[in-house]
């Protein structure tokens, strides 16, 4: 009923007044989106979407007698003068036990370059179970002209992969990478 108090009487301009809340309503809710499709990843895991894992939490997490291999990616925006790769190209590790791994960065430019890194691992349904305790991407990277960096991940994969039966044959885990320029860039 309050609602009806702030309603014109006129029949068409109560229609236009209602259409146009619609429309604000809807607009609203388009650029809340992008945020909330971003939490609702960071928290289930879906798309791929890796989670974090506190020290501690990984200190109590149990090794599994199988293994599975990792397999890293690396890829930049064309417009980010830098060059970036892994290291290693997979990795074996046993389920459970915590591994660290590292990405080489180097800026060609000849001026200091802010990167942010995007991420994700495939098969999505492994995101949930594919644990970052520290890692590069969970902040904006500076490089100074001509500087090369190691970046390292700490993770592991979360034993509980095994009692999912959409993920418990999975073999292999890819952790792939992309880094774009920092939206605030100069």
């Amino acid at each position: 009923m309050a609602l009806a108090a702030f309603l014109p009487n006129d029949p068409k301009a109560r229609t236009a007044v209602l259409a146009a809340g619609g429309a604000l309503a809807m607009l609203g809710l388009g650029f809340a989106s992008v945020p909330l499709y971003r939490i609702f990843c960071q928290v289930t895991g879906f798309g791929g979407t890796t989670m974090r894992a506190s020290a501690a939490e990984a200190a109590t997490v149990k090794t599994a007698v199988r293994t599975i291999s990792v397999r890293f990616d690396a890829n930049i925006d064309r417009d980010l003068p830098w060059t970036f790769a892994p290291e290693q190209v997979t990795q074996e590790m046993r389920i459970g036990e915590r591994k660290q791994a590292f990405y080489r960065s180097e800026n060609l430019s000849d001026k200091p370059i802010k990167g942010v890194a995007s991420f994700n691992v495939s098969p999505d349904q492994v995101g949930k179970y594919f644990k970052k305790i520290d890692c590069f991407c969970f902040q904006e990277q500076t490089l100074q002209p001509g500087q090369k960096v190691d970046m390292p991940v700490i993770y592991y994969v979360d034993p509980a992969i095994l009692d999912d039966p959409d993920t418990k044959d999975i073999e292999q885990i890819t952790l792939s990478y992309t880094f774009h320029m920092a939206a605030d860039q100069d």
